[in-house]
């Protein structure tokens, strides 16, 4: 099917991009097919391909047209010329192309980095990324989601979502400024009938949707869609619209948590009170290159806090302290004895997220009755208690423990490539510590005090 009739079939269902279709006449000649263009009617008779293309060109938001050139029995894109902002450089491009007997698209420009992304929707999966076209999705990098999953993050984030059917794949893409024929928040590109995939989302981040979010947030959104308790929490973020998902835990108190693009252990303000988000984004992040957000987070009135990991042997560790838990993430705290109860509760937020993840980490705060999760990671980790990272160094550095986090980011700033690392004293396997040498896929051994 030629692509302007399919965009004219598509666009009786669904919001397209402003379009205007041509084929070729005699010598330059350009002859209407199909169009969609706000305030006229579907397929209007413009009296002339100049007034079409002004008529685009006025209702383009990005005040911007794109050229788009194909032959009729042949489905694949030829020539693509983008931006053109003026109704001469438009007809130029357009009587060149059908010169060569090419039919063409003229549509409005749309802007794929203003936050919003674009992707394709295929039976029971959904995959997108930002800053790109739905032809991401043959690039590494994408979100893979269950399309349930997806839907529930977009209308969360942006209030808009696209249309799922059984056995078609949709090239949707979501923009914070409404778009298209319909001025709406989705735009559809292209429907086919076909078969669902036999395969299944495959859930990893950090993507590039995490990236644009934050890493935290992200991980949180995913924790709350498989149901897992997660604590209230805003998003405010740089490049997308705040946004608020979560259960409220109760407690008039937040936290204030920075939210890298990529997990940063320990290394940006986590602090219980709240910050000003602009301020503090400009103190530690200036450039706007490390930190995607920061979050707001309801407290939860801590009984005991702590982290879990999956270690060497397919094992669930567990490890906190009585309270809240943030010094003994910074290493400044060991592990205390964990009532069994918590063990237990933990445990089962543990085989819950499996149940849809696989192995993840996570940190997590008992207050007394249940575990809130206030981060979740995907994977598990090689760590033991006598060996964080395995591997193997052409030499050893010995690192006391007590030196804490700030030292230990220096040493390894510092260390070169084939070192190994051997911490003397008590660290906790779940710790921003332990997280900083997993990280850096440094070679380490754990040495007790009483050892040394």
């Amino acid at each position: 099917m030629r692509k302007d009739v399919a965009l004219d079939g598509l666009a009786a269902h669904g919001n397209v991009a402003q379009f205007l279709g041509f084929r070729p006449g005699d010598g330059d000649r350009l002859i209407q097919t199909f169009n969609r263009i706000r305030g006229y009617p579907a397929n209007h008779a413009f009296e002339s391909p100049r007034a079409g293309i002004e008529a685009l060109l006025k209702r383009s938001p990005e005040a911007r047209v794109n050229i788009r050139s194909y032959h009729p029995e042949d489905p694949r894109s030829r020539e693509f010329v983008y931006g053109l902002e003026t109704v001469e450089a438009a007809l130029e491009a357009a009587e060149r192309l059908v010169r060569e007997r090419l039919f063409i698209l003229v549509n409005e420009t749309v802007d794929v980095t203003d936050g919003g992304v674009s992707g394709v929707v295929h039976g029971g999966i959904i995959e997108f990324a930002p800053d790109d076209t739905p032809r991401c999705v043959e690039m590494p990098g994408v979100c893979s989601l269950p399309t349930a999953w997806g839907l529930s993050i977009f209308e969360t984030i942006y209030g808009a979502k696209p249309p799922s059917f059984a056995d078609a794949r949709l090239e949707f893409s979501i923009h914070p400024r409404p778009r298209g024929y319909r001025h709406g928040h989705v735009l559809a590109w292209e429907f086919e009938q076909t078969p669902p995939p036999a395969n299944s989302a495959r859930v990893i981040w950090p993507n590039r949707f995490s990236r644009l979010i934050g890493d935290k947030a992200f991980g949180l959104l995913i924790a709350n869609e498989i149901g897992l308790p997660v604590p209230r929490t805003l998003v405010v973020g740089r490049r997308v619209s705040p946004f608020w998902f979560g259960t409220p835990t109760g407690s008039n108190e937040c936290w204030t948590r920075t939210c890298p693009f990529e997990p940063q252990p320990g290394l940006y303000t986590t602090v219980k009170g709240w910050l000003d988000p602009f301020a503090l984004l400009q103190q530690e992040d200036p450039s706007g290159t490390v930190i995607a957000s920061v979050l707001r987070q309801d407290a939860v009135t801590a009984a005991y806090s702590g982290a879990a990991i999956v270690g060497s042997e397919g094992a669930l560790i567990v490890e906190g302290v009585r309270g809240e838990g943030d010094t003994f993430m910074l290493g400044e705290d060991l592990p205390a004895a964990l009532p069994e109860h918590v063990l237990r509760d933990v445990g089962d937020v543990y085989d819950s997220a499996k149940d849809h993840l696989g192995p993840v980490r996570f940190e997590w705060v008992h207050d007394g009755e249940k575990v809130w999760v206030v981060q979740l990671h995907v994977g598990s980790t090689e760590s033991s208690p006598q060996m964080l990272v395995p591997g193997e160094a052409a030499a050893w550095e010995r690192f006391p423990a007590e030196k804490g986090l700030a030292g230990l980011r220096e040493l390894l700033r510092d260390l070169a490539p084939d070192v190994g690392l051997v911490i003397e004293g008590e660290i906790g396997l779940t710790s921003h510590i332990a997280d900083l040498i997993r990280k850096a896929q440094r070679p380490t051994k754990l040495i007790p005090r009483s050892a040394t």
